[in-house]
């Protein structure tokens, strides 16, 4: 997503000129904002509280800020600091899991294992934060398959997110995987497959109140319901996309 925007912490002045010109944008004050690009969480926590004070002193009727954030980010913030940031304003973060298994974390360079993910998910929760955690099916290929899907729903069973979203590996063409793609080292799953492994996953899955989405436009088939309670129906529809072959064409791309 972000190949060609080389990380970097916007000044005050540039986030004080994007928030005059969404005020200017805005005919109606936006209820909800979601502080992009990538890592806000990073910062110090005296920069996040002056960032979300700016947020709402230009819109004062906000109900919602939400940004990323990594389990690593987390689990470097004390308790403390998260409740203080939470407090503020700061009410929902999204998360990408990617995946519970360690090998494929790893293959992918991640940054973080499946305990670290837990860790740092649990210290959100524990801290008043709603949760959205995202896995990508397909990220284990043929040799991680049923890995990534038993290993993905236990995580995820552990962190008991608020939501949970699946989507689907798309891929640049000049991306490490692809090269491994090209070598035979990574073989990517088949459709067919892909809901092979999001019925293993939904399975093992054991979650309270969770609100699940799978419609990505990355995604083969669309899901939505709530987990555990719509876990049957999931799975029915699963088995009969899977046996009618009825999948959403999806090319390789990058998105």
């Amino acid at each position: 997503m972000y190949k060609n925007k080389p990380f970097r912490v916007k000044s005050d002045e540039e986030i004080d000129s994007h928030l005059e010109k969404l005020k200017d944008y805005y005919k109606t004050p936006p209820k909800r904002v979601f502080l992009a690009d990538g890592n806000f969480m990073c910062l110090k926590i005296e920069r996040i509280l002056s960032i979300i004070n700016k947020v709402k002193l230009s819109f004062p009727e906000i109900e919602r800020i939400s940004s990323y954030c990594s389990a690593n980010d987390l689990i470097n913030k004390s308790s403390k600091d998260l409740a203080i940031i939470r407090e503020a304003g700061l009410s929902m973060l999204y998360i990408g899991v990617e995946s519970g298994s360690d090998n494929v974390l790893s293959y992918v360079n991640k940054g973080a294992n499946s305990s670290q993910m837990i860790e740092g998910c649990g210290k959100a929760k524990n801290t008043g934060y709603i949760l959205s955690c995202m896995i990508i099916s397909g990220l284990g290929g043929k040799k991680y398959f049923q890995e990534h899907a038993i290993e993905s729903a236990r995580v995820i069973s552990a962190i008991n997110p608020d939501y949970f979203g699946l989507l689907s590996l798309t891929l640049d063409k000049e991306s490490d995987l692809m090269k491994d793609i090209e070598d035979k080292r990574f073989i990517l799953l088949s459709p067919k497959e892909i809901v092979e492994e999001n019925i293993i996953m939904l399975k093992n899955l054991e979650l309270t109140n969770c609100i699940f989405r799978a419609n990505h436009i990355s995604n083969h088939v669309i899901l939505k319901g709530t987990l555990n309670k719509d876990k049957e129906i999931l799975l029915n529809k699963l088995i009969k996309i899977k046996n009618d072959k009825n999948f959403i064409s999806n090319s390789l791309k990058g998105l």
